[in-house]
């Protein structure tokens, strides 16, 4: 049986502990044993993670200790799995920077219109994202809630994307298009971002869900 690990916590807005819990009985379904930790302490224990298959996060902002990201980087590079949605995984420790070459992205802003960050984007697969085992066969779709803008780097294999529109008023003069799902490889392990997922109607969306579970499935060491 492989072994996943859900660590959860930080800002309450995003709902931690109810967006892990929809994930839960997929995780069981697809026999994994599943642990679940309130705070980051659990990546400096170097025999829990060790025997991690996987680690979904959910801990927005927040702050971690030099340890804990070390563990965590440790973990992963030896093969255990790691994932997550929205600010979960692209908006934890601002201040970690070993934390953000790890993830790969990090969330800068999720630009709204009149104060309202809720606004209607798409979310576009690209020519990578329409043949990938996480999202093959999927169509773009649109969603009103959060769009975030985020800072990648070329490690990342971008499977969706979303653009941010010039609009008047705002300081940048042409559309940005930002990856909205990636993975990144890094040593042994497998990461996967899903920007969308701010609030549980989000992560309800077929298409957000199918992606999540998809994602879980692909980034999981293999069985042991």
């Amino acid at each position: 049986m492989r072994r996943a690990l859900v660590v959860r916590g930080g800002w309450e807005g995003h709902q931690p502990a109810e967006a892990t819990e929809m994930f839960v009985p997929f995780l069981r379904e697809h026999g994994f044993a599943v642990r679940v930790e309130e705070s980051t302490e659990v990546y400096a224990d170097t025999a829990v993670m060790a025997d991690a298959d996987l680690i979904v996060q959910c801990v927005t902002m927040s702050s971690i200790t030099r340890e804990q990201v070390a563990g965590l980087r440790t973990a992963v590079a030896s093969g255990t799995g790691f994932t997550g949605w929205h600010g979960g995984i692209a908006d934890s420790f601002r201040e970690s920077a070993d934390y953000l070459q790890l993830v790969g992205g990090q969330f800068a802003a999720h630009p709204g219109l009149d104060g309202e960050y809720a606004v209607s984007h798409e979310i576009a697969f690209t020519e990578l994202g329409r043949r990938h085992p996480i999202t093959g066969g999927l169509a773009d779709f649109t969603l009103r809630t959060e769009q975030y803008w985020v800072l990648t780097d070329d490690l990342n294999d971008v499977l969706a994307t979303t653009t941010h529109p010039a609009r008047a008023g705002e300081p940048w003069q042409r559309a940005v298009t930002v990856p909205a799902i990636w993975t990144r490889e890094w040593g042994a392990g497998r990461i996967v971002v899903c920007t969308p997922g701010h609030d549980l109607d989000v992560l309800a969306h077929p298409t957000v869900r199918t992606v999540i579970e998809r994602g879980i499935l692909w980034a999981a060491r293999p069985a042991r």
